[in-house]
């Protein structure tokens, strides 16, 4: 896509928007310079991509319809075989639709990328097959990744497998459902604000957020580089160990990742201690928000005699910060995905990642089909905008700086305990929103959950929703928060409390 020079209208243009007052003579000089600069643009253009290459064949797939997806959980549905031997050797694994597996399609719950086709693997897809899983497909998440709930997808809303009509949970909705309804092994999800937590709270199921930057996000459509994170969502938490494993560990193109350590995760499930002596911190404000569900409260605080029962030493702590937690989240999330993931055509500028320029290419076409955006991309986009028009950059600064004090609000209180805990969500699974519903109610559905999820986002702790009971036919989670990069003792309460109970008769 060679780059012309600009001509005069374009130049007054493009001074206008600047505030730049310009004379006829200025438009010649400045094109002129800019002759220079085309230039070297399309010496760049002319050079080929420097992308990793593709290692194992796979097919396009199919969109699966009727019976075949009775959750409208799944996207497309291949098979792309990995390595002969590895740790997932004959596992069945789905891709959240946001993750690129080259040669499959790819349309991030949005109808404005759907027919784009990635040229690359993600990181974590290669990882995968390397570890000689079979990858048999990709599940529907929300529009941009952009919700809680499971209704913003351009092709529908994603049920949950233990009540049809209520959501799955978002925005790692069919991921979520695949798993529950154990139509896969396992699955990868995402997480910027509660996704992958969020939706195996409500589907109960194990799903785990791991500190930032643990597992590479290279090859995985970025919403806000300081939030990304991608993780497993399983039926157990042998297999989600397991996974991570996989998963975890250095890449040479993640700016996310910093002092990444990790550990041999299923190694925790192996001793005979389980629960005995932990120390674990349950939140007080984590029960505190405005629209907690008592059932959720009472079955979490169950869990919490449970794990006392099992050896755990559990006591109530203190953390006001907590509450305002979601706040600070906000201007860092919708900014940040307005200005990356938006205006920046997926990826933006200032960091050393993997840019997929196929993929800016084919999404900044957004464009020129806004009115298709899901409710919840347009305000969020278009709030995003509005700040930083009139009020500039200053909120997503002060945001991130107080964001210092709520890690250490967290840390204060994990440096005395093994593991904080609280419910995933204050609420359980809520009704689909019906196709005629109003705005209001599409967008309160999409986030009215993330109060006890987006803390740890920013903050960047590893945390983990596992279920811990059954209400209205439906799953409460549990969530147990860890120090970064300890998600080994996440592992170990997870695992002394699914051996321990039966989650379902809480």
């Amino acid at each position: 896509m060679p780059v012309s020079v600009p001509t005069p209208d374009q130049v007054i243009e493009l001074a206008d928007e600047m505030g730049l007052d310009l004379t006829d003579a200025d438009v010649e000089s400045y094109i002129g310079i800019f002759e220079a600069q085309v230039n070297d643009y399309n010496i760049v253009d002319a050079m080929p991509d420097n992308l990793p290459a593709v290692k194992y064949s796979r097919a396009p797939g199919y969109q699966p319809k009727g019976e075949e997806n009775k959750y409208n959980a799944w996207y497309v549905k291949t098979e792309v075989k990995g390595a002969s031997s590895g740790k997932l050797k004959g596992r069945r694994v789905v891709l959240k639709d946001n993750i690129m597996l080259a040669g499959v399609p790819m349309m991030n719950g949005a109808a404005t990328l759907e027919g784009y086709m990635p040229d690359i693997d993600a990181t974590v897809t290669t990882r995968l097959l390397d570890a000689g899983a079979t990858i048999v497909g990709k599940a529907h998440c929300e529009s941009f990744c952009m919700s809680g709930g499971s209704h913003t997808n351009a092709k529908g809303a994603v049920h949950n497998p233990h009540k049809m009509g209520y959501m799955a949970g978002g925005s790692s909705s069919g991921s979520a459902a695949l798993v529950a309804s154990g139509e896969v092994d396992l699955a990868i999800g995402g997480d910027q604000g509660g996704s992958i937590r969020m939706p195996s709270s409500y589907c109960g199921i194990y799903g785990m957020k791991p500190t930032h930057g643990l597992v590479p996000y290279t090859g995985i459509m970025p919403i806000e580089v300081y939030v990304d994170h991608t993780g497993p969502m399983t039926n157990n938490v042998e297999d989600n160990a397991l996974l991570l494993e996989v998963l975890a560990g250095k890449d040479e193109y993640d700016p996310r990742q910093y002092n990444v350590k990790t550990q041999p995760y299923t190694e925790a499930l192996k001793g005979k201690q389980g629960l005995k002596g932990m120390k674990i911190a349950m939140v007080k404000e984590g029960f505190m928000q405005e629209n907690a569900e008592e059932d959720v409260n009472t079955k979490v605080k169950a869990a919490a005699s449970l794990l006392e029962s099992l050896g755990a030493i559990v006591e109530e702590v203190s953390i006001p910060m907590h509450l305002v937690g979601p706040s600070l989240w906000m201007p860092i999330g919708i900014e940040g995905s307005a200005q990356t993931m938006m205006h920046g055509d997926g990826y933006g500028l200032s960091r050393s990642d993997l840019y997929v320029t196929s993929l800016m290419d084919f999404h900044r076409n957004w464009r020129t089909r806004a009115n298709e955006l899901s409710e919840t991309l347009k305000i969020i986009t278009m709030f995003g905008t509005y700040i930083r028009k009139y009020y500039g950059t200053r909120y997503y600064g002060k945001a991130m700086n107080q964001t210092r004090l709520l890690t250490a609000a967290y840390d204060q209180v994990l440096n005395k305990y093994d593991l904080l805990m609280m419910p995933t969500t204050a609420i359980k699974s809520q009704p689909i929103p019906a196709p005629d519903a109003t705005r209001e109610e599409v967008v309160q559905r999409a986030f009215e959950m993330l109060a006890n999820t987006s803390p740890f986002d920013i903050s960047h702790h590893p945390a983990m929703s596992i279920p811990c009971g059954m209400s209205e036919g439906l799953p409460v989670g549990l969530q147990l928060i860890g120090k970064h990069f300890d998600e080994s003792t996440i592992y170990r309460a997870a695992h002394g409390f699914q051996e321990g109970v039966n989650w379902k008769e809480i």
